[in-house]
């Protein structure tokens, strides 16, 4: 069960990150409101927050949530962008989603 929590906190935080990014783009590319800054401030200080709630070393979180994060983009792609994946997208996010299992979730010796 805790590996089902530490991956649920890592999609949720990399929701957080993705939206805290879209909405500056949104409004520097697409010409949207500059009052997105501030939704965008706010998922941005949400995302470095739940990055600290992970039970191990800074390091390792980081380095296992890049996989999540890859997995997220290609989803936001899809959902929000409306451009369908390709399989070898697919196949970077499964070999990403791979790696952050092995540093997450691989014995650790004393």
């Amino acid at each position: 069960m805790p590996e089902l929590k530490i991956v649920g906190l890592f999609l949720v935080t990399a929701l957080a990150e993705i939206i805290g990014c879209y909405l500056p783009y949104l409004w520097l590319r697409e010409g949207k409101s500059i009052w997105l800054l501030v939704p965008a401030a706010l998922s941005l200080s949400l995302f470095a927050w739940l990055l600290s709630l992970h039970p191990t070393a800074a390091g390792r979180v980081y380095a296992a949530y890049g996989g999540v994060y890859i997995f997220m983009a290609i989803l936001w792609l899809w959902a929000v962008d409306g451009i369908r994946p390709t399989v070898w997208d697919m196949v970077g996010s499964g070999v990403a989603l791979l790696g952050m299992a092995i540093i997450m979730f691989a014995p650790r010796g004393s």
